[in-house]
């Protein structure tokens, strides 16, 4: 059987390909299942990850085959849910490179990412309530942090679906590249991330999502902790020699 999830790591990134391209790269139990076993392997060795999908598509949702027979209890198990928000928390992070149709769970899964590029052909959005189900893998309460109250609702409660251009003016993506240029750009992103201190890019990943009533104070704690860090006074330095040439 073709795997699901193609994986390729490096000392600092990891680029995972959805690779179900008969079904549009349908989000399957077997991807759930990879998507679980990557993201344990990146709790023990933090890296960034960049997801991708394969033949011009990114995930067109959920696999419908499976969903159609779930029942109460798999709702309540949440399988796409603990999966996202298994991703979501990852320590370094996530970005998402979507090309054509990020639709239902495969929105979702790029929701869960911390940056979203696309290419001009993104179709992106919730068509759930048409097939008689909600979106209830992260899009109730990621997307309006994402684009809004306001926004989020219409996306939501009307099913629409967005192209490059509102997904960019809306903050959905924060950048467009031809798809050939997909790839590299997240590599761009990623080499940016890799510039600088690791532990700092955690710190920083974590107060983001910290919920607001966490704030001033988580920020003043990683602070502290970053404020006694080798790595601190090395790039400190370094800044300032350079500063005197």
């Amino acid at each position: 059987m073709p795997e699901p999830l193609l994986v390729e790591s490096s000392d600092d990134r990891v680029v995972a390909t959805l690779s179900r391209p008969e079904v549009r790269n349908a989000i399957d139990q077997a991807i759930i299942d990879r998507l679980h076993e990557l993201c344990a392997e990146l709790e023990e060795q933090p890296r960034t990850l960049i997801l991708i999908g394969s033949g011009g598509v990114f995930a067109s949702g959920a696999d419908i085959a499976q969903l159609r027979d779930r029942r109460a209890d798999d709702a309540r198990r949440g399988i796409n849910t603990r999966a996202f928000q298994r991703i979501r928390a990852l320590p370094m992070p996530v970005i998402a490179a979507i090309d054509g149709y990020a639709l239902g769970g495969g929105a979702e899964l790029a929701y869960a990412a911390d940056l979203r590029i696309g290419t001009p052909r993104v179709k992106i959005g919730n068509p759930e309530t048409g097939l008689g189900i909600i979106a209830a893998a992260g899009a109730t309460w990621r997307l309006p942090q994402i684009v809004g109250d306001a926004r989020a609702a219409e996306l939501l409660l009307t099913g629409r679906i967005l192209d490059a251009d509102d997904a960019l003016s809306w903050g959905l993506l924060s950048s467009v590249h031809e798809p050939e240029d997909l790839l590299a750009a997240a590599h761009g992103l990623a080499d940016r991330i890799a510039a600088n201190d690791p532990l700092a890019t955690r710190h920083t990943k974590t107060a983001l999502a910290a919920s607001p009533d966490a704030h001033p104070a988580i920020e003043l704690e990683l602070q502290a902790e970053l404020f006694e860090s080798p790595e601190k006074i090395r790039r400190m330095t370094a800044f300032l020699e350079r500063r005197k040439r």
